[in-house]
């Protein structure tokens, strides 16, 4: 944590997983959203961010849990609810995030 640049390297983490998860969904077709600050994210089967409760509960549910299981079979351990918020840490590196986004892939298609 005090080792120079960690943050920067734990926010650029985290912005290639949301931007790679978000280019997984717009190739198989998926309304998808990303949010992230620092380590933490969030991501929303939905066209926009939600910004209010009411948006939030417009985002698909049954799509979340269906990508969580498929998600889960290949080995990626996410939130178990479409509500709470993902993080990542510095053991995310380069190989770690391209195994996730590749999962996604695979996880998005079958949706």
């Amino acid at each position: 944590v005090s080792r120079a640049g960690f943050y920067e390297c734990l926010t650029g983490q985290t912005e290639k997983l949301m931007m790679g998860l978000k280019q997984a969904a717009d190739e198989a077709k998926v309304p998808f959203a990303v949010d992230s600050v620092g380590g933490m994210f969030g991501f929303y089967f939905a066209d926009q961010v939600p910004t209010s409760y009411e948006a939030v509960t417009k985002s698909d549910i049954e799509a979340f849990k269906k990508f969580f299981h498929l998600m889960l079979d290949q080995g990626v351990y996410l939130a178990p609810s479409a509500y709470e918020a993902g993080f990542t840490s510095i053991a995310h590196d380069n190989a770690v995030v391209d195994e996730i986004i590749t999962a996604a892939r695979v996880a998005l298609k079958k949706l």
